[in-house]
């Protein structure tokens, strides 16, 4: 590969989902390729790797990595959701399933890409090019109920109406352009003391905005069943989310896959007839070590959550 990529998780989820050689591995995001190449590796000569993400970027790392590994290779250039949702319509039965969600490093270290806080970019955030909504439409468009529902809801932004009122009342001097201008405009509705709480002031505006753009809760929302779908009795999926909106869909969707019986508890008998369609592989959530967060600060707030499917969906 032309550039170091450090994948986050990447022991634990390699370990969740055991891959051997021969078997079909979907990554469904595949960013830098770093989870796909650690696959890869295992999967060997008889296996099959198919990448799905939405960036010309990583459909270039992914050109890179496929012309490096043995294993054969397949990319579809697709949101997530779009992705998976061809592969069940083809009837592809893979072995293991993994998304990484949220910003790759790719993404978050191309500063033109305006996805950071923490450099002047101009105010894009797509993760796909080619669409038409950026961020910059976001703040210049959105009316202030629109903008004040995106950050509580996408940011749990507790000064979300005041953000959307200070965006709403600057633009009306100023088209915004660029992230700094966010930025400024984000700190000058926060009160000072709040600003040293919690991270950057600006932290929660921007994953709102960059959720928003590239309508990731929907998109997640859309995958999780189709990643099930896609699976064959025995596969593995395994799923790192990055912030609590996220990892509260993926508990949910894997937990129910393996709930069985949903009578009430008085029934003497079970009346559903419902068994679990999967088993999940570690009771929480597996959270990143102290030595891999020294290692990657980016690792953080990271979360794998993995399940084995052990029935069909009928």
């Amino acid at each position: 590969m032309t550039a170091i990529h450090v994948p986050v998780l990447a022991g634990e989820l390699i370990e969740a989902l055991d891959p051997r050689p021969g078997q079909v591995a979907i990554d469904a995001t595949v960013g830098g390729c770093g989870h796909a190449s650690l696959i890869a590796e295992r999967i060997g000569s008889a296996g099959t790797l198919i990448g799905i993400d939405r960036d010309p970027i990583a459909e270039e790392r992914f050109a890179a990595l496929a012309a490096e590994v043995s294993c054969n290779t397949r990319f579809i250039r697709a949101t997530f959701a779009d992705g998976l949702a061809q592969l069940v319509d083809e009837g592809v039965e893979a072995d293991m399933v993994t998304l990484d969600l949220g910003m790759s490093s790719l993404q978050v270290d191309t500063r033109d890409r305006g996805f950071s806080y923490s450099y002047d970019a101009p105010l894009d955030m797509r993760m796909d090019p080619d669409q038409e909504l950026t961020a910059a439409v976001v703040v210049n468009t959105f009316d202030e109920r629109q903008i004040t529902r995106l950050l509580r809801e996408y940011g749990e932004e507790r000064y979300a109406g005041p953000i959307a009122r200070s965006i709403v009342r600057r633009r009306r001097d100023h088209t915004f352009e660029t992230t700094q201008e966010l930025v400024d405009t984000i700190k000058s509705a926060i009160p000072v003391p709040a600003q040293f709480a919690g991270g950057h002031p600006a932290k929660r505006s921007f994953q709102a905005i960059r959720i928003a753009v590239n309508d990731e809760l929907d998109q997640l929302d859309q995958a999780l069943p189709l990643a099930w779908r896609s699976l064959a009795v025995g596969g593995r999926v395994g799923v790192i989310s990055f912030h609590s909106l996220e990892d509260r869909r993926v508990k949910r969707f894997l937990t129910a896959q393996a709930r069985g019986c949903v009578c009430p508890p008085d029934l003497p008998i079970c009346a559903c007839g419902q068994n679990p369609k999967g088993e999940l592989l570690s009771r929480r959530a597996i959270a990143p070590t102290a030595g891999e967060i020294a290692a990657n600060p980016r690792a953080k707030s990271a979360h794998l959550r993995a399940a084995r499917k052990v029935e069909q969906s009928r």
